[in-house]
């Protein structure tokens, strides 16, 4: 790829036209929302970006410039922003049913379970909605204690799994964990990221290596019974990791013969987000939960647990309710996302247009030093920057230049990984490859430009 002038860049034409923004000026938002919102909530860039419309691939400001979306509302938008046909069919039912709770038939939820059910192996029948992905991990955890009659629950070091209080246990990333008691008998596993593993060798020995450090883990840590094993496929908040294809079978075997069920969080990774539908199919196996969200609302609060019939009857036990989960609005979006994800080809885009954007990425490193790693699937991808390929310091502040330099030239990206040194690519699955064209030319000048 030959390297373009700064001047002559330009988004690909795009015949959308924003409406023109009569809300209040940006300082005056950005004013109240650090006055009246928590100041937990961070925004990205120096001068934090007031968003206030999207089309399909693209974000606008309240100026009517026009950005490419490399983020995805952090891998939530599937199908597009603002998709027309997942729009209608929200508007559609707030007009005719707004809300009604799960103690009251609605043919929607229980439409959406089948549907959802048949992207799924055999068995997997079962479906808990949920309005986020936090809240769908925590339920899991809890469906599996409850069927095991056990407690010990074992992650993957720097998985993430959600925000809420259980959840922030099971996470393994010290940056998103507040000092709380939270979760239980939680431990976490070596990750079997080849790129930064303690162990040496092929990423296949890597992988065993790492199995074998839970199963001493388990040994050493636990009663050496264990409810669960959960991990996702492929790693999102840290950075994009994943072991050789061999790991997973290896840990699920693992897993189970330690008592355990294994659970596969396909917040990030399900509805095509890395070329196949769900992440586990990557690697050969067969989870006993499932749980999602993220991509399955396209923006809407909308979350799932999958699982057996006899993993899911531990919840009749008691008298278990969720207000807003699967309620009409959600399940209306959720179906609509279902059938457009189908009727365009969208998971089939995602491998493609992923294989063709890693590609870039590659030649990317091919010339630029300070990109250490690239890796990912589909569109989930990954570019890890580094001070020395050596030693693998990571560079955290380029890659805050990078996010800067891209944005300039309207183009918004994600930063993840322990040491924030990761960019996060992730797009709606609706991208384009004139968009991904500009995606690497902006990426090209952006570390040309680095400054360490």
């Amino acid at each position: 790829m030959s390297r373009v002038a700064p001047s002559s860049l330009a988004l690909p034409a795009c015949d959308h036209r924003p409406r023109p923004y009569a809300g209040p000026p940006r300082n005056e938002v950005l004013r109240d929302r650090k006055r009246y919102c928590n100041p937990g909530l961070f925004t990205f860039y120096q001068e934090p970006l007031l968003i206030v419309e999207g089309h399909l691939q693209y974000l606008y400001d309240e100026t009517g410039r026009r950005y490419l979306d490399l983020l995805a509302g952090v891998a939530v938008v599937s199908c597009g922003h603002s998709h027309p046909r997942v729009a209608a069919r929200i508007k559609e039912q707030i007009d005719r049913l707004q809300h009604a709770s799960t103690v009251y038939l609605h043919p929607n939820i229980v439409e959406l379970a089948r549907r959802l059910s048949a992207k799924l192996p055999e068995g997997l029948e079962v479906a808990y909605f949920t309005n986020s992905g936090s809240e769908a991990n925590e339920l899991a955890v809890a469906m599996a204690r409850l069927y095991t009659g056990r407690s010990d629950v074992i992650g993957v070091r720097t998985g993430y799994h959600g925000g809420s209080a259980a959840t922030m246990g099971l996470t393994a990333l010290h940056t998103w964990k507040f000092p709380l008691p939270a979760g239980g008998a939680l431990h976490h596993a070596v990750c079997p990221d080849p790129y930064r593993s303690p162990f040496s060798g092929s990423p296949e020995e890597i992988a065993q290596q790492s199995v074998e450090e839970m199963r001493d883990l388990i040994a050493a840590s636990t009663p050496g019974e264990i409810a669960a094993f959960i991990a996702e496929p492929i790693q999102g908040v840290g950075g994009v990791t994943y072991g050789a294809p061999n790991y997973f079978e290896s840990a699920y075997q693992a897993a189970r013969e330690f008592g355990g069920v294994c659970i596969s969080d396909e917040v990030q990774t399900g509805f095509g987000r890395t070329g196949r539908y769900w992440g586990f199919e990557h690697f050969g196996v067969v989870p006993d939960i499932v749980t999602c969200a993220k991509a399955f609302g396209n923006g809407m609060p909308l979350g799932a647990v999958i699982t057996r019939r006899e993993i899911a009857e531990v919840m009749a036990r008691r008298l278990h309710f969720n207000t807003f989960g699967g309620n009409p609005v959600a399940a209306a979006a959720g179906l609509a996302v279902l059938e457009v994800i189908d009727e365009e080809g969208l998971v089939e885009n995602s491998r493609k247009q992923g294989a063709y954007f890693k590609a870039g990425l590659r030649d990317l490193q091919s010339r630029h030093p300070i990109l250490g790693d690239v890796r990912g699937e589909g569109l989930m991808l990954a570019a890890e920057l580094v001070s020395d390929r050596k030693t693998k310091k990571p560079a955290s502040r380029a890659a805050l230049q990078v996010m800067e330099s891209a944005r300039r030239h309207q183009v918004l990206l994600g930063r993840g990984g322990l040491h924030g040194n990761v960019l996060r690519l992730k797009p709606p699955l609706c991208i384009s490859r004139e968009d991904i064209d500009y995606a690497l030319q902006v990426l090209d000048i952006a570390l040309a430009d680095i400054q360490l």
